[in-house]
């Protein structure tokens, strides 16, 4: 009587077939998780400016924005100018936050708008119908005046 104490050359490949795609599912899963994660990272940044740039035209009169994200810094309102999570990551030349007063060109600096790219393209606060230039890799997240 003769034993077989080992396996088959289909259930080996079976096998390998099963493990090669979970990890293949893994992986774009933890991707996706991790351009949320600077999506979100993203957002918080932007929150934050907004509050620092609240706060800085409150102690002005009269009561302007400050012309450049660098006067917060100067002024102490902010410890240091944020960077995109992305381009701390891997130095990549993703586009990165973009500050503008004024931006109806009215000239009372009583406004602004603050601009981030997002990753995930199906974000819900994404600006609809509007793209990160130049590359179009992203979609535009934007927190403007209250």
């Amino acid at each position: 009587m003769k034993r077989n104490l080992g396996f088959t050359l289909i259930e080996l490949v079976v096998v390998m077939a099963i493990v090669s795609v979970l990890t293949g599912l893994a992986t774009f899963n933890f991707q996706q998780a991790r351009q949320r994660a600077r999506d979100v990272q993203r957002k918080n940044d932007l929150k934050q400016l907004a509050n620092a740039l609240e706060v800085y035209k409150n102690d002005q009169n009269p009561q302007v924005y400050p012309a450049t994200i660098t006067d917060l810094v100067n002024g102490g309102f902010i410890k240091s100018s944020p960077m995109d999570p992305r381009y701390k990551a891997d130095n990549s030349a993703w586009v990165d936050y973009v500050y503008t007063r004024d931006p109806g060109m009215t000239g009372d600096n009583l406004d602004y708008e603050i601009t981030a790219c997002l990753e995930n393209k199906g974000d819900l606060e994404k600006v609809q119908g509007q793209t990160c230039a130049p590359s179009a890799a992203g979609v535009l997240f934007k927190v403007t005046t209250p």
